[in-house]
């Protein structure tokens, strides 16, 4: 590896995630198209790392580099989320049943435990930001927990989908008190070491998450930013 590229290494990091962020948010848009150029100005960057970070996202699934025409912006559509839910549903309940085959004691789940505890406390204080943010570590921590490497990877690019598409229904859907009862459940499990108990609440729970997602897009025509 070069000099220049070994320079460029941290920039492209920075890069990618600052351009995740304004994926996100919202800042850049379902649909839109950009020139890399642009975006290294707004980064204020060289076009190296900004080129090599936006390779990146493409493999995430986030964006599509078109040669000689820039940078589109991927929207997701209701078709796209269903299909997403259903590969993460079977990625995610396989990796609570195999964490309940483990035998984890309270240490090595103390991190699930956690974002529970953060998910209640940020529905007491209506802050679904917060919530979401817990929501996130929990669902990461189990796959984690699962051991599958594959699984951890691809259930990490599917999840990037999922999060693009609650930004815009965060606040349309029913306070979910639901799901941190559905959390609980799988802790609950996994705990008492019952890989077929932890698989059905786990799906089960993916299953209604997606119903209420996809009715949402479907109903007001929307398309994740």
């Amino acid at each position: 590896m070069s000099k220049t590229r070994d320079k460029s290494a941290p920039n492209t990091k920075v890069a990618v995630e600052q351009l995740r962020e304004l994926i996100f948010s919202g800042k850049l848009g379902a649909g839109t198209d950009h020139l890399e150029s642009e975006l290294a100005a707004t980064l204020g960057m060289s076009r190296t790392p900004v080129r090599e970070a936006l390779l990146m996202l493409q493999g995430q699934g986030l964006i599509e580099v078109r040669p000689r025409k820039g940078v589109r912006i991927l929207p997701l559509s209701a078709v796209d989320m269903r299909e997403i839910y259903d590969v993460l549903t079977e990625i995610e309940s396989l990796a609570a049943a195999d964490a309940a085959r483990f035998g984890y004691g309270p240490r090595q789940l103390s991190k699930l435990s956690r974002s529970i505890d953060q998910m209640d406390r940020a529905l007491e204080t209506e802050d679904r930001e917060a919530w979401a943010r817990a929501d996130d570590s929990f669902h990461a921590e189990l796959v984690r927990l699962g051991g599958n490497s594959r699984s951890i990877s691809i259930a990490a690019m599917m999840s990037d989908q999922v999060r693009r598409a609650r930004a815009v229904t965060l606040y349309m859907r029913p306070v979910p008190t639901q799901s941190n009862d559905d959390h609980r459940g799988v802790l609950k499990a996994i705990s008492e070491k019952k890989p077929e108990e932890a698989r059905q609440i786990h799906r089960e729970h993916r299953r209604m998450a997606k119903d209420i997602l996809i009715s949402l897009l479907e109903k007001y025509q929307l398309k994740a930013v």
